[in-house]
C-alpha cells in the first residue's frame, strides 16, 4: 500500500520498530486501564472503571468456567483477562488511523504482524506444557501423548505444533486482512473530494464491523487458550 515497515538488524535478527512500538502502546493502555480500576476500589456498588474490570473478571470467569474445573480455573484468570485486554487492544489500535512518515508504517495493530499473534501462541503453548508437567509430573505429562491409544502419538504431537499454527494465525489474518481493506479504502480519499465523499460511509461500516471482528477475535483467542491449557493439564486416566 505504498509504504515500507522500519526493519532493524540486532543480533542478526530483524526487528520491526513499529510493531515493538505498538506492543509498548497496547501494553501501556492495558496497564493504565487496570491501575485505573484498582486505584480506589469499593466494597460497595462498583463505579466507572471498576464496574467495568469487575465485569470483565466476570466474562473471563465464564470463558474459563467452560473449560476447566474452578480450582484450575482460579489459577489462569489472571492470564486470561490480561491476553484478553491485550489482544483487543491490540486489535483495535490501527482503526482510528495508520501513521505513515516518509513511506514508513509506525501506527498501525500490533495484531496485524504475524509474529505478534504466533508469539502469543507459543506462550499459550509453553504455559500448557509447564503446567502439566506442574500438575501430573513428567511421568503423567508424557502419558498424555499416548492418550486415548498409544498409536496416536505422533498425531499427538503433530497436534501440539497445528493448534499453536492456526491459534497465532486466525488472529494475524482477521486484523491484517481488515486493516488492508481500510487501506484500500483511505487511499480512495486522495483521488478526491467526491471519492473521499462516497468512501466515507463504508469506512465507517467497516471501521464499526472491524470493532466487532477484534473483540470476537481477542473472545475467540482467549478461548482457545483456555481449552488448549485445560486439555493439557488435565489428567488423562
Amino acid at each position: 500500500m505504498g509504504h515500507e515497515a522500519p526493519i532493524v538488524q540486532v543480533f542478526g535478527l530483524h526487528i520491526n520498530l513499529s510493531t515493538v512500538l505498538m506492543e509498548f502502546v497496547a501494553s501501556a493502555i492495558v496497564l493504565l486501564i487496570a491501575i485505573t480500576a484498582t486505584r480506589h476500589l469499593t466494597s460497595g456498588v462498583p463505579r466507572g472503571w471498576q464496574n467495568f474490570m469487575e465485569w470483565l473478571v466476570e466474562f473471563v470467569q465464564g470463558i474459563i468456567g467452560g473449560t476447566m474445573h474452578e480450582g484450575l480455573g482460579r489459577k489462569f484468570l489472571p492470564l486470561g483477562v490480561a491476553l484478553i485486554m491485550f489482544v483487543f487492544v491490540a486489535n483495535m489500535l490501527g482503526l482510528p488511523f495508520a501513521l505513515i512518515i516518509d513511506h514508513t508504517l509506525w501506527w498501525k495493530s500490533p495484531t496485524a504482524d504475524p509474529h505478534v499473534t504466533l508469539s502469543l501462541a507459543i506462550l499459550v503453548l509453553l504455559i500448557a506444557h509447564v503446567y502439566s508437567i506442574r500438575e501430573n509430573g513428567l511421568q503423567g505429562y508424557l502419558k498424555s501423548y499416548l492418550h486415548p491409544v498409544a498409536f496416536l502419538l505422533p498425531i499427538n504431537i503433530v497436534e501440539q505444533f497445528s493448534n499453536t499454527l492456526t491459534h497465532g494465525m486466525r488472529l494475524f489474518g482477521n486484523i491484517f486482512a481488515g486493516e488492508v481493506l481500510l487501506g484500500m479504502l483511505a487511499s480512495a480519499v486522495k483521488v478526491g473530494l467526491w471519492a473521499a465523499f462516497l468512501v466515507a460511509p463504508f469506512i465507517m461500516v467497516w471501521q464499526g464491523f472491524s470493532i466487532f471482528v477484534g473483540a470476537i477475535q481477542s473472545f475467540v483467542f482467549v478461548t482457545l487458550a483456555m481449552v488448549y491449557i485445560a486439555h493439557k493439564v488435565e489428567v488423562h486416566d
